[in-house]
């Protein structure tokens, strides 16, 4: 799970944070509803294939698919949004758990072959189609998964017992990760979170301000 070097540290944590949220939020849609608009998942998925990207900008193909990311993002920092949300715990354990990810040389190296096997696929198949998803699914089940704390997915036992969307969210809780990663790679903390609330509600609103007008 390689990244591009941070040329612009704050902007970068900021689109790093804004990812996350969103594949957080897109678990937690697939969790209670049983699916996720494409708007919420495509772009944190598409990250996961992106190894040498020239910024963390174009990780995500331009900012455009991060304004639901962005917007919530900017909804916790400013108290809008309902700070018990999954959303913000998932990605809050996500974050977590990518420090000892960090560690495990061996494990990065298996995640590294394993995007780049299904990453065929993905050029075949298509981003979201359900064998990429599942095999991103089971890459997430054999790697990350096995690290502790354990992500916990709550929501309806009806949709959480289909195969098809046990998949999806290990596929999104990978793409959160990817997002993680990013994070940790453009110098995020957990004392930017308490110490720098300010300057990252700041940068998130001058990027969504800057977005062209969504149709």
């Amino acid at each position: 799970m390689s990244a591009p070097l941070a040329t612009h540290p704050l902007q970068d944590r900021v689109i790093a944070l804004a990812a996350l949220l969103q594949a957080a939020a897109a678990v937690r849609a697939l969790a209670n509803t049983g699916s996720a608009p494409s708007q919420l998942s495509e772009t944190p998925l598409y990250a996961v294939f992106q190894r040498s990207a020239a910024s963390t900008e174009a990780v995500f193909n331009g900012l455009p698919g991060l304004r639901p990311g962005l917007r919530l993002l900017l909804g916790h920092l400013d108290g809008v949004t309902d700070r018990d949300q999954q959303e913000l715990r998932i990605a809050a354990t996500i974050l977590h758990v990518e420090r000892k990810l960090f560690r495990r040389s061996d494990m990065l190296e298996r995640l590294g072959e394993g995007v780049e096997n299904i990453d065929r696929q993905r050029e075949h198949f298509g981003l979201l189609h359900p064998t990429v998803v599942s095999r991103l699914g089971d890459l997430y089940a054999e790697t990350i998964s096995q690290l502790k704390p354990r992500v916990l997915v709550q929501g309806n036992p009806l949709h959480l017992s289909q195969a098809l969307v046990v998949s999806q969210v290990r596929a999104m809780l990978l793409a959160a990760m990817r997002a993680a990663v990013l994070w940790r790679q453009s110098g995020g903390s957990y004392w930017d979170l308490i110490l720098r609330r300010r300057a990252i509600a700041s940068c998130a609103r001058r990027l969504l301000a800057d977005l062209p007008a969504s149709t």
